[in-house]
């Protein structure tokens, strides 16, 4: 059994495979502070919600954006004696075809290539969580760049806390634009404009990839992942083919079979 650990900036999610089948998958607020014993003891309670432990796992694969974790994790695989796999540039299997390779996040290049492996290419992908991203992903699979902008969540928060007088809001789509007062007139800018952003950075990048790839841009798969792609609201941005929002936890599993020992866990399909 193999676990896949993504540590993002707002959450850091947990999946276990086996014969390359997702089993399960857990979330928790991700603490970058935390000492080795505080995350051991956050995933020991995770895995035991269903179960399971540390021990039950062949190994451990990790896409990590917080790099104090990193560091953390690797304490405590090598303390319980689990080989540990840190997805990076460098081993990717698959061209990472940018200027600086070193520098891009390892959830787009595990989203890349799950892209790539489970949906097909060329492709884009949209990541919608803390921040978001919009990767593109070339006719031979490899990562060819993409766009980075302010997560929903992280532009609420800012319009919040940097104006007097406007409130906290519940994220419900309204039913019009044109809000008759504060709160819905902040759910139209937010919502109806996070998927205008969204949706305006797939359809750009569809159109430059299809031109580089020699295809026409309706032959681009899109695909939505990230935290905040299980939303009733996401499956109305424009341009969207695929939700998948388990596609960093599939990629993962997909780079462990390709250059760790694979063990039991396999590759995931679909």
């Amino acid at each position: 059994m193999l676990l896949a650990v993504d540590i993002g900036n707002s959450n850091i999610t947990l999946g276990w495979f086996q014969d390359g089948r997702l089993l399960q998958r857990r979330r928790a607020v991700t603490a970058p502070g935390a000492t080795s014993r505080e995350l051991e003891a956050l995933l020991d309670e995770l895995l035991a919600r269903d179960g399971l432990a540390l021990t039950d796992m062949s190994g451990i694969v990790l896409a990590s954006v917080v790099p104090s974790l990193t560091g953390v994790l690797t304490e405590i695989a090598e303390r319980r004696a689990r080989p540990l796999l840190i997805a990076s540039a460098r081993m990717m299997p698959i061209e990472v075809r940018v200027d600086q390779p070193e520098s891009v996040g390892a959830d787009r290049l595990v989203n890349v290539l799950a892209a790539g492996r489970l949906h097909g290419t060329p492709a884009v992908v949209a990541d919608v969580g803390t921040a978001t991203t919009v990767d593109a992903v070339g006719r031979d699979g490899a990562f060819v760049g993409g766009a980075i902008a302010p997560g929903l969540d992280l532009g609420l928060e800012a319009l919040t806390s940097r104006t007097a007088q406007l409130p906290r809001i519940d994220l419900v789509p309204p039913d019009r634009a044109i809000g008759r007062d504060t709160v819905s007139a902040m759910q139209s800018g937010t919502i109806f404009g996070y998927q205008a952003l969204v949706s305006g950075l797939i359809g750009k990048i569809r159109v430059e990839l299809a031109l580089s790839c020699g295809v026409p841009p309706n032959t681009v798969r899109t695909i939505l992942t990230g935290g905040l792609s299980a939303a009733p609201w996401a499956s109305a941005i424009e341009g969207v083919q695929i939700i998948d929002p388990d596609l960093t936890l599939k990629g993962l599993a997909l780079l462990h079979a390709a250059v760790g020992d694979g063990g039991s866990a396999g590759a995931p399909s679909s």
